[in-house]
């Protein structure tokens, strides 16, 4: 669910018009609901509430520095992958000792880093990294807290790109060695065994993955309990989100075009369905969602450049680009895209929406149906503030776009857009060449 609703003819974002966003920062623009993320949390947290819950937001998704803040402020750790987003969280006033630290190629110095900062626990992806983080740890005088991320060999039947839970994943250690990983962990001087951790992929529509995963993971768990007295599991997170019909809205709308069998994930049926294999353990259960807490409560605002007529179809030229929103070119994502102000009276226009950067796959949408818009007009990306501006770029040379935050009636821009000045200012011409 989100806050993205047309009042009269004109898209708002709560009680802020869109357009007077545009207008002011100019366009691209990403404008996150702050309402949205924070009823996503809490609705997230309500849905497994018998259990003794920690959510670590996965920041990969959107680490703008207010979104950080704003989950702090709820309670939040968080789920990070690398030095800089330890240091974001940071600099953002995020609790590190709430947090965990995945990733599998985490170097010495992010090791450090992570102790440092006291974080929660290291998810550690290998053997060697195991042998690593022992390592640091004892240049520092202190013991790392670990969990094992175990590959459980399930197929989260989602994009290939985005599935980390099959035995052929680069991700985690195979159930079958999980075991003897452990037992070569509690021999480690500088290592403190807390838990054991699984993450099956990203963008799941189906609550049968997460079943099937926990349901395979439980006694082994329940084992480490009580031979190693692990405190904590953590299933990760995945939980897919609203992208057709998103504006509409979503959940019912969304789930009347998937194939059928499927069945609908909502955080509603996923705790209901996970709460009975979980609370018998007795145990701390970590969750590390970041779509479906940022996904719908994130849209990408946009200006036309002009509508170009082919032989034989029509082109919608659009002011942002897939350095923008690299989605529908790297995933060929679906994202809805709507106009700002709606005209029921304009007739129907069928066009390739695209963008400006020179690559064919610059294409946010092919044969899409809208309203007829002409140049100077705005459009909005729905569900767009997961893996938007995070996986943003310059190609072309293109600046990074600017990002507004909105609560109520109120919006501040807390990103601005680059400037070239910014894009420029760590090169240098060597002297052979001047």
């Amino acid at each position: 669910m989100h806050h993205f609703r047309y009042s009269g003819h004109d898209l708002h974002c709560e009680s802020v018009d869109l357009a007077a966003v545009a207008r002011l920062y100019g366009t691209p623009t990403y404008v996150y609901s702050a309402t949205t993320i924070t009823e996503n949390y809490q609705r997230l947290q309500r849905s497994l509430s018998g259990l003794d819950l920690q959510v670590c937001y996965a920041m990969k998704a959107n680490g703008n520095l207010a979104l950080l803040r704003l989950f702090s402020n709820l309670g939040a750790g968080f789920d990070l992958v690398s030095g800089g987003e330890i240091r974001r969280v940071v600099a953002a006033g995020g609790n590190l000792r709430k947090s965990v630290f995945a990733g599998v190629g985490k170097s010495e110095a992010e090791i450090k880093l992570a102790l440092e900062n006291q974080v929660f626990a290291f998810h550690v992806e290998s053997e060697p990294e195991l042998a690593r983080i022992n390592h640091v740890a004892g240049t520092l005088g202190v013991k790392a807290p670990i969990a094992i991320r175990v590959n459980p060999d399930v197929d989260a039947q989602t994009h290939a790109k985005i599935t980390t839970g099959k035995s052929d994943n680069k991700f985690g250690i195979p159930l079958r060695q999980a075991g003897a990983a452990y037992e070569a962990a509690a021999k480690l001087k500088n290592i403190e065994v807390k838990g054991v951790q699984i993450h099956i992929g990203s963008q799941l529509t189906s609550v049968a993955p997460f079943v099937e995963a926990v349901k395979k993971l439980v006694p082994f768990v329940a084992d480490l309990k009580a031979n190693h007295g692990i405190s904590y599991f953590s299933i990760g997170g995945g939980m897919g989100i609203v992208y057709r019909d998103a504006l509409a809205s979503g959940e019912q709308a969304w789930w009347s075009n998937q194939p059928a069998g499927q069945g609908m994930i909502t955080p509603e049926s996923y705790g209901e369905a996970l709460t009975p294999l979980l609370a018998p353990l007795g145990l701390k259960i970590l969750l590390e969602h970041g779509r479906f807490m940022v996904g719908n409560a994130g849209v990408l605002l946009t200006r036309v450049e002009h509508l170009k007529r082919g032989a034989s179809k029509n082109f919608l030229i659009v002011d942002a680009a897939m350095n923008d929103l690299v989605r529908p070119a790297m995933y060929d994502s679906y994202h809805e895209i709507v106009p700002l102000h709606r005209d029921s009276s304009r007739r129907a226009l069928v066009a390739d929406i695209v963008g400006p950067v020179c690559e064919s796959t610059d294409c946010f949408a092919k044969d899409r149906q809208l309203q007829e818009v002409g140049e100077g007009e705005l459009l909005a990306f729905m569900s767009a503030g997961a893996y938007g501006y995070a996986m943003a770029n310059r190609y072309n040379a293109r600046l990074m776009p600017a990002e507004v935050v909105v609560r109520g009636s109120s919006f501040e821009l807390v990103n601005a857009r680059e400037t070239f000045e910014q894009t420029i200012a760590n090169e240098k011409i060597p002297a052979f060449l001047k």
